[in-house]
């Protein structure tokens, strides 16, 4: 128990110093742009945990879901290919290379003009953008299988899918862990992008309305929600990393202790 709250206290400990020092320095003030945190506060529990939380946050966060699992898919696939077959990496390498170097952003119009202002523009957009670190990461794990089982499995005849269950996708997991996590945080930020242009809700949308509207405490609240979500999603993550890569986390505990 004494261990849990150790985390807990460390995990929260920074975000109270400064949410205690934002009250202290912006208690009192009469700056328009930079109002009260009890302000921002009392937006974020009237606005974004009232009517906002249905008419934008919960299809901002389909459309996040939407996109992340068709880059996992897409990603996750794509890398396993590319790492196991030398020659197809070197076919499409140059391709995937002038793809990744365009910023997800700036094919936005063009998107707009294919799929439309709807929802899955967005969800293309975030799909696009999140790919990237997840198939370059997967294709890496699956290259740097170690020799000695991928020899082992070949004397065995484990070959086709058996050889991808049980060796290419365990020894490859912890390098595609990596590429989620990395595919998330650019999810996130894809999210409200996407949500700027031409969009008729989200968060990104309800943030540069009142932006636009000045109210500037509600789009003080909207950040404060986005990054409260940024959070969660982080926290729900790491508990399904740590189940998911529970034995390789206990190996490197044991090399360490050994």
């Amino acid at each position: 128990m004494t261990g849990v709250l150790k985390r807990v206290g460390f995990l929260l400990g920074l975000p109270a110093v400064l949410f205690a020092l934002w009250w202290t320095a912006s208690a009192g003030s009469t700056d328009f742009y930079f109002p009260p945190l009890s302000r921002i506060l009392e937006s974020l529990v009237d606005e974004w945990f009232g009517p906002r939380l249905m008419d934008d946050v919960v299809p901002s966060l389909l459309r996040l879901a939407a996109g992340y699992l068709v880059a996992a898919v897409v990603g996750i696939t794509l890398g396993v290919l590319i790492g196991t077959y030398k020659r197809l990496r070197d076919f499409l390498e140059p391709v995937l290379e002038f793809f990744r170097a365009i910023p997800p952003p700036v094919i936005v119009p063009i998107l707009m003009l294919v799929f439309g202002i709807e929802n899955t523009m967005k969800i293309v957009v975030i799909a696009f953008g999140c790919m990237w670190p997840i198939l370059l990461n997967t294709a890496e794990g699956v290259r740097a299988v170690d020799s000695t089982q991928s020899e082992t499995a070949r004397v065995y005849r484990i070959t086709g899918f058996a050889r991808l269950r049980y060796l290419v996708l365990p020894s490859a997991s912890p390098q595609i862990a990596a590429g989620l996590r990395q595919g998330l945080s650019v999810a996130i930020i894809l999210m409200v992008i996407s949500e700027l242009f031409a969009a008729s809700d989200g968060l990104g949308f309800a943030i540069v309305q009142a932006q636009r509207s000045f109210a500037i405490p509600e789009m003080w609240a909207g950040m404060i929600m986005l990054g409260l979500l940024g959070f969660l999603l982080s926290l729900l993550f790491r508990l399904v990393e740590s189940r998911w890569l529970a034995w390789y986390h206990g190996l490197r505990k044991a090399q360490k202790a050994g």
